[in-house]
Protein backbone atom coordinates (compact mmCIF):
# COMPACT_ATOMS: atom_id res chain seq x y z
CA UNK A 1 0.00 0.00 0.00
CA UNK A 2 2.82 2.34 1.07
CA UNK A 3 4.75 1.62 -2.47
CA UNK A 4 1.28 2.33 -4.23
CA UNK A 5 1.36 6.04 -2.49
CA UNK A 6 4.83 6.89 -3.60
CA UNK A 7 4.38 5.68 -7.15
CA UNK A 8 0.89 8.13 -6.98
CA UNK A 9 2.64 11.30 -5.22
CA UNK A 10 5.73 10.42 -7.74
CA UNK A 11 3.72 10.71 -11.10
CA UNK A 12 1.34 13.63 -9.25
CA UNK A 13 4.36 16.17 -9.44
CA UNK A 14 4.97 14.76 -12.80
CA UNK A 15 1.25 15.66 -13.96
CA UNK A 16 1.68 18.99 -12.32
CA UNK A 17 4.85 19.96 -14.06
CA UNK A 18 3.60 18.59 -17.62
CA UNK A 19 -0.20 20.72 -16.73
CA UNK A 20 2.34 23.74 -15.93
CA UNK A 21 4.12 23.40 -19.86
CA UNK A 22 1.31 22.23 -21.33
CA UNK A 23 -0.56 25.56 -21.95
CA UNK A 24 2.74 27.73 -21.66
CA UNK A 25 3.79 25.44 -25.36
CA UNK A 26 0.40 25.81 -26.87
CA UNK A 27 -0.09 29.46 -26.12
CA UNK A 28 3.64 30.58 -26.23
CA UNK A 29 3.10 33.07 -29.26
CA UNK A 30 0.05 34.66 -27.94
CA UNK A 31 2.27 35.16 -24.69
CA UNK A 32 5.01 35.88 -26.60
CA UNK A 33 3.03 39.07 -28.05
CA UNK A 34 1.23 39.90 -24.88
CA UNK A 35 4.91 40.01 -22.83
CA UNK A 36 6.10 42.60 -25.82
CA UNK A 37 4.75 46.07 -24.15
CA UNK A 38 4.29 46.39 -20.69
CA UNK A 39 0.93 48.71 -21.52
CA UNK A 40 -0.37 45.03 -22.52
CA UNK A 41 0.13 43.26 -19.44
CA UNK A 42 -3.66 42.93 -18.95
CA UNK A 43 -3.77 40.52 -21.73
CA UNK A 44 -1.27 38.59 -20.41
CA UNK A 45 -2.53 38.75 -17.27
CA UNK A 46 -6.02 37.21 -18.56
CA UNK A 47 -3.70 34.47 -20.19
CA UNK A 48 -1.89 33.48 -16.98
CA UNK A 49 -5.68 33.24 -15.14
CA UNK A 50 -6.77 30.78 -18.02
CA UNK A 51 -3.37 29.36 -17.51
CA UNK A 52 -3.96 28.92 -13.34
CA UNK A 53 -7.73 27.37 -13.94
CA UNK A 54 -6.02 24.78 -16.15
CA UNK A 55 -3.60 23.23 -13.78
CA UNK A 56 -6.03 23.43 -11.04
CA UNK A 57 -8.68 21.51 -12.61
CA UNK A 58 -6.36 19.11 -14.18
CA UNK A 59 -4.68 18.20 -10.55
CA UNK A 60 -8.19 17.42 -9.44
CA UNK A 61 -8.63 20.48 -7.53
CA UNK A 62 -12.09 21.98 -6.99
CA UNK A 63 -11.24 25.41 -5.57
CA UNK A 64 -14.05 27.55 -3.76
CA UNK A 65 -13.86 31.79 -3.37
CA UNK A 66 -15.36 33.67 -0.52
CA UNK A 67 -15.17 37.00 -0.45
CA UNK A 68 -15.81 39.86 1.71
CA UNK A 69 -15.33 42.87 -0.23
CA UNK A 70 -15.06 42.82 -4.18
CA UNK A 71 -11.89 44.84 -5.61
CA UNK A 72 -13.00 47.94 -7.69
CA UNK A 73 -11.66 47.97 -11.38
CA UNK A 74 -8.88 49.95 -12.33
CA UNK A 75 -8.07 50.52 -8.45
CA UNK A 76 -4.57 49.41 -7.63
CA UNK A 77 -4.17 47.04 -4.37
CA UNK A 78 -1.60 45.12 -2.12
CA UNK A 79 -2.74 41.80 -2.34
CA UNK A 80 -1.02 39.28 0.09
CA UNK A 81 -1.33 35.60 1.57
CA UNK A 82 -0.24 32.75 3.54
CA UNK A 83 2.48 30.92 1.68
CA UNK A 84 2.60 27.12 1.40
CA UNK A 85 2.35 25.58 -2.30
CA UNK A 86 3.58 26.12 -5.82
CA UNK A 87 -0.43 26.26 -6.16
CA UNK A 88 -0.68 29.33 -4.04
CA UNK A 89 0.70 31.54 -7.23
CA UNK A 90 -2.48 29.40 -9.54
CA UNK A 91 -5.38 30.08 -7.02
CA UNK A 92 -4.34 34.03 -6.40
CA UNK A 93 -4.51 34.25 -9.98
CA UNK A 94 -8.23 32.89 -9.94
CA UNK A 95 -9.25 34.64 -6.93
CA UNK A 96 -8.50 38.04 -7.95
CA UNK A 97 -9.32 39.39 -11.47
CA UNK A 98 -7.73 43.04 -11.23
CA UNK A 99 -4.29 42.80 -13.29
CA UNK A 100 -1.73 42.08 -10.57
CA UNK A 101 2.11 42.00 -10.85
CA UNK A 102 3.98 39.30 -8.32
CA UNK A 103 6.72 39.79 -6.65
CA UNK A 104 8.37 36.61 -6.26
CA UNK A 105 11.70 34.57 -5.51
CA UNK A 106 14.29 35.25 -8.47
CA UNK A 107 15.38 31.66 -8.50
CA UNK A 108 12.23 30.83 -10.03
CA UNK A 109 13.18 32.24 -13.15
CA UNK A 110 15.68 29.74 -13.49
CA UNK A 111 12.76 27.10 -14.12
CA UNK A 112 12.58 26.00 -17.86
CA UNK A 113 10.15 27.30 -20.08
CA UNK A 114 7.88 28.60 -16.86
CA UNK A 115 10.98 31.11 -16.07
CA UNK A 116 11.40 32.53 -18.96
CA UNK A 117 7.85 34.71 -18.86
CA UNK A 118 8.19 34.83 -15.12
CA UNK A 119 11.37 36.97 -15.04
CA UNK A 120 9.97 39.16 -17.61
CA UNK A 121 6.24 40.00 -16.25
CA UNK A 122 7.16 39.61 -12.41
CA UNK A 123 9.17 41.46 -10.11
CA UNK A 124 12.30 39.78 -8.68
CA UNK A 125 13.95 39.68 -5.51
CA UNK A 126 17.05 38.02 -4.14
CA UNK A 127 16.73 38.11 -0.62
CA UNK A 128 20.36 37.85 0.00
CA UNK A 129 21.32 41.13 -1.82
CA UNK A 130 20.42 44.70 0.15
CA UNK A 131 20.65 45.90 -3.74
CA UNK A 132 17.84 43.42 -5.00
CA UNK A 133 15.11 44.57 -2.28
CA UNK A 134 15.59 48.36 -2.49
CA UNK A 135 14.90 47.87 -6.67
CA UNK A 136 12.05 46.13 -5.95
CA UNK A 137 10.53 49.27 -4.60
CA UNK A 138 11.51 51.35 -7.92
CA UNK A 139 10.07 48.41 -10.03
CA UNK A 140 6.83 47.86 -7.84
CA UNK A 141 6.38 51.96 -7.92
CA UNK A 142 6.49 51.70 -12.21
CA UNK A 143 3.49 49.42 -12.09
CA UNK A 144 1.33 51.03 -9.69
CA UNK A 145 1.11 54.12 -11.35
CA UNK A 146 0.45 51.79 -14.82
CA UNK A 147 -2.92 51.46 -12.66
CA UNK A 148 -1.92 47.73 -11.72
CA UNK A 149 -1.79 45.91 -8.41
CA UNK A 150 0.87 44.17 -6.43
CA UNK A 151 1.24 40.85 -5.09
CA UNK A 152 3.70 39.59 -2.13
CA UNK A 153 3.78 36.56 0.04
CA UNK A 154 4.98 38.22 3.01
CA UNK A 155 6.47 35.31 4.76
CA UNK A 156 9.41 35.99 2.43
CA UNK A 157 9.06 32.25 1.32
CA UNK A 158 7.64 28.78 2.42
CA UNK A 159 7.91 28.21 6.18
CA UNK A 160 8.91 24.50 7.94
CA UNK A 161 6.07 22.16 7.55
CA UNK A 162 5.52 22.24 10.69
CA UNK A 163 5.20 26.15 11.39
CA UNK A 164 1.81 27.42 11.18
CA UNK A 165 2.29 30.81 9.45
CA UNK A 166 5.60 32.67 9.47
CA UNK A 167 6.07 35.60 10.80
CA UNK A 168 5.78 38.65 7.67
CA UNK A 169 8.51 40.79 6.35
CA UNK A 170 7.56 44.46 6.28
CA UNK A 171 8.36 45.25 2.12
CA UNK A 172 4.30 44.51 1.26
CA UNK A 173 3.20 46.89 4.21
CA UNK A 174 5.99 49.77 3.28
CA UNK A 175 5.26 49.70 -0.24
CA UNK A 176 1.19 50.04 0.32
CA UNK A 177 1.61 52.71 3.09
CA UNK A 178 3.85 54.97 0.52
CA UNK A 179 1.38 54.66 -2.03
CA UNK A 180 -1.41 54.45 0.35
CA UNK A 181 -3.20 51.47 -1.39
CA UNK A 182 -5.38 48.99 0.79
CA UNK A 183 -4.28 45.90 1.79
CA UNK A 184 -5.82 43.00 1.05
CA UNK A 185 -5.36 39.77 2.91
CA UNK A 186 -6.22 36.42 1.52
CA UNK A 187 -6.48 33.00 3.64
CA UNK A 188 -5.28 29.58 1.63
CA UNK A 189 -6.98 26.82 3.76
CA UNK A 190 -6.23 23.65 2.12
CA UNK A 191 -2.91 24.42 -0.33
CA UNK A 192 -0.24 22.88 2.18
CA UNK A 193 -2.85 19.46 2.09
CA UNK A 194 -3.54 19.35 -1.45
CA UNK A 195 0.29 20.35 -2.81
CA UNK A 196 3.31 21.39 -0.11
CA UNK A 197 6.52 21.85 -1.43
CA UNK A 198 7.35 18.06 0.79
CA UNK A 199 7.89 15.43 -2.78
CA UNK A 200 5.58 12.44 -1.41
CA UNK A 201 2.22 14.35 -0.43
CA UNK A 202 -0.42 15.97 -1.82
CA UNK A 203 -4.40 14.82 -3.53
CA UNK A 204 -6.83 16.09 -5.58
CA UNK A 205 -9.63 17.90 -3.53
CA UNK A 206 -11.41 21.03 -2.51
CA UNK A 207 -9.04 24.48 -2.30
CA UNK A 208 -10.58 27.33 -0.29
CA UNK A 209 -9.52 30.84 -0.58
CA UNK A 210 -10.86 33.61 1.54
CA UNK A 211 -10.51 37.25 0.44
CA UNK A 212 -11.12 39.24 3.65
CA UNK A 213 -11.98 42.53 3.89
CA UNK A 214 -9.48 45.45 2.92
CA UNK A 215 -7.22 47.12 5.31
CA UNK A 216 -6.94 50.57 4.48
CA UNK A 217 -3.68 52.53 4.46
CA UNK A 218 -4.70 56.29 3.96
CA UNK A 219 -2.99 58.74 6.46
CA UNK A 220 -0.61 56.21 7.80
CA UNK A 221 3.07 56.74 7.58
CA UNK A 222 5.71 54.05 7.55
CA UNK A 223 5.77 54.36 11.50
CA UNK A 224 2.57 52.39 11.29
CA UNK A 225 4.56 50.05 9.18
CA UNK A 226 4.96 47.22 12.22
CA UNK A 227 1.24 47.41 13.16
CA UNK A 228 -0.10 47.37 9.50
CA UNK A 229 1.72 44.18 9.23
CA UNK A 230 1.06 42.61 13.06
CA UNK A 231 -2.90 43.65 11.77
CA UNK A 232 -2.63 42.03 8.52
CA UNK A 233 -1.10 38.56 9.59
CA UNK A 234 -3.33 38.62 12.84
CA UNK A 235 -6.67 38.68 10.45
CA UNK A 236 -5.40 34.88 7.92
CA UNK A 237 -4.04 33.59 11.38
CA UNK A 238 -7.36 33.47 12.86
CA UNK A 239 -8.76 32.75 9.51
CA UNK A 240 -6.52 29.51 9.24
CA UNK A 241 -7.48 28.68 12.80
CA UNK A 242 -11.05 28.75 11.84
CA UNK A 243 -10.52 26.34 8.76
CA UNK A 244 -8.52 24.13 11.21
CA UNK A 245 -10.84 22.98 13.68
Amino acid sequence: MKVIKYIFWTLYRIWFYVLVALPILLLFPFLLISISKESWYPYFFKLARCWAKFILIGMGFTYSIKREQKPIKGKSYMFIANHTSMTDIMLMLVSVKNPFVFVGKAELAKIPLFGFFYKRTCILVDRSSEKSRKAVFLRAQRRLKSGLSICIFPEGGVPEEDVFLDAFKDGAFRLAINHQIPIVPLTFADNKKRFSFTFFSGSPGKMRAYIHKFIKTEGLTIQDTKTLNIKARTVILNKLKAYNK
